[in-house]
């Protein structure tokens, strides 16, 4: 039987890292205004485009997995890729879908730095799902399970073998030439105005 739940993989990093700065950098501005508004209103702009990227960088991106297909939710746009178009799972850099409409990498799931893959222990490869692994039971640093590019992967892949082996992926077609793109577009429109507000305050 398929699971028909949708799973969101968001790495817990990155959404700390936002928290804190929205803290600092807002809570500053407010206690900066109440201060001293003048000197302080020059750099609302700056401060509110930075918590902004890093909202759009770190806390907003995702990789959710639905009956449907996968859906990577990164910092300008949003794919959609559905089952049938997905051939290989990759995490050399990232979690990387290679599908029939291209290569597609998720912005949340980035692979383990050399530091990370060299504390690597042995719960870090075990019970990963069949297709992780390669000839002699190989396993690359990016599907370690506590990398953000493992962990987005296990639960692509485990989803990717249930349909496989019900049978859902044995005649794949495509429903459309190309996937399902949707651009940030709110997002992208705010980011130009803050640079714009933040250049005309600063140098006045």
């Amino acid at each position: 039987m398929v699971s028909a739940d949708v799973v969101e993989y968001r790495p817990a990093f990155g959404r700390v890292l936002a928290v804190v700065v929205a803290v600092l950098g807002l809570g500053g501005l407010v206690t900066g205004l109440v201060g001293d508004a003048g000197a302080t209103w020059p750099y609302v702009a700056p401060v509110v485009l930075v918590v902004l990227w890093v909202w759009a960088a770190y806390w907003r991106p995702a990789v959710l997995v639905s009956p449907a297909g996968v859906e990577l939710r990164n910092v300008t746009r949003t794919i959609e890729l559905p089952w049938p178009t997905i051939q290989r799972v990759d995490t050399r850099y990232a979690l990387t879908l290679h599908t029939a409409y291209g290569d597609y990498a998720a912005w949340a799931a980035p692979a383990p730095s050399r530091a990370r893959v060299a504390t690597a222990g042995k719960d870090d490869v075990a019970n990963l799902p069949g297709s992780t692994y390669g000839p002699g039971g190989t396993v690359r640093p990016g599907d370690l399970a506590s990398s953000a590019s493992g962990q987005a992967a296990i639960i692509v892949r485990a989803r990717w073998e249930e349909l496989r082996d019900a049978g859902v992926l044995d005649d794949p077609r495509l429903e459309r030439a190309t996937p399902r793109v949707r651009w940030h577009a709110g997002t992208l429109a705010a980011i130009a105005v803050l640079i714009a507000a933040s250049v005309l305050t600063v140098a006045l």
